[in-house]
């Protein structure tokens, strides 16, 4: 799943570790997110959207290959 977390949390100035204070995760975490290599739960993309103000859809995409 692509997304845009990293844009946004840039466009803010944050660290990884600011957002993960944000969410309540580890940075780790938050770096797997970015890079594609994690994809959030349920409710961690919701928490994602309502930190960002975005809908769901304008911060996740699915694969165009799936």
């Amino acid at each position: 799943m692509n997304n845009r977390i990293q844009e946004l949390r840039q466009l803010r100035n944050w660290s990884q570790a600011d957002l993960a204070a944000h969410l309540q995760v580890s940075r780790q975490t938050v770096n797997a997110l970015e890079r594609g290599r994690y994809d959030p739960s349920l409710p961690l993309a919701f928490s994602i959207a309502r930190l960002f103000g975005l809908p769901i859809e304008q911060i996740f995409q699915p694969d165009q290959d799936r």
